[in-house]
């Protein structure tokens, strides 16, 4: 089972075009090992921040708060999904909501390895070997930004320019519900305060 959970992530990793397209037509993507994927990440983003070496590390662990590490992880990975499935179903796209989801976490496999490596050499590295951290982060992070463009373009079957103008509008479709979301969040305290203003005149007249 073991075996099956890795083996394909990383495969996908290592040949992004034919893993991806597999993950299309050949059903090899696991809704089940993506959401396992995004959770591991997680914890391996928290742990990264609380336990990276004194050297690179400019967080203060005593600030950290793992709720709202979760919260700064996994909204943005679902509200990328939302967002894209929104753009492309105008655009034409072939990928389900489902794909999307699989093909952004296997995406972040390289930045769950790579993570979880620095976390360990940061806590044995000098000033002047830093570079090298840096380096393995932006790699990371790299990898992972070229596995999920390969894996919108592959499982909605568009070309390079379509892909960009997507990512593009996914990332305007996420401003704008950030925006809506905030607003809601906003009228609905000043809801709760004018009812409780209401209240209290209420309550001290009578």
């Amino acid at each position: 089972m073991w075996s099956e959970w890795i083996k394909y992530p990383l495969y996908v990793c290592i040949h992004p075009f034919k893993g991806y397209w597999d993950v299309k037509y050949e059903g090899k993507g696991k809704m089940n090992i993506a959401l396992s994927i995004v959770l591991l990440l997680t914890v391996v983003i928290i742990l990264k921040r609380q336990f990276t070496g004194f050297v690179v590390n400019f967080n203060n662990p005593n600030e950290l708060n793992s709720i709202d590490e979760l919260i700064y992880i996994v909204l943005p990975f679902f509200l990328f999904a939302v967002s894209n499935w929104a753009i492309t179903t105008l655009m034409e796209g072939e990928g389900k909501f489902q794909e999307i989801i699989i093909a952004a976490a296997y995406a972040l496999v390289p930045m769950m390895i790579i993570y979880s490596v620095t976390t360990v050499i940061s806590n044995f590295i000098t000033w002047e070997e830093a570079p090298l951290f840096f380096m393995l982060d932006s790699l990371a992070l790299l990898w992972f930004l070229g596995l999920l463009f390969v894996g919108i373009m592959t499982i909605h079957q568009y070309s390079v320019a379509k892909t960009v103008a997507t990512f593009f509008l996914t990332v305007v479709v996420m401003g704008v519900i950030i925006f809506l979301g905030l607003l809601f969040f906003s009228l609905i305290q000043q809801m709760v305060a004018f009812a409780e203003t209401v209240y209290r005149e209420i309550v001290y007249r009578s």
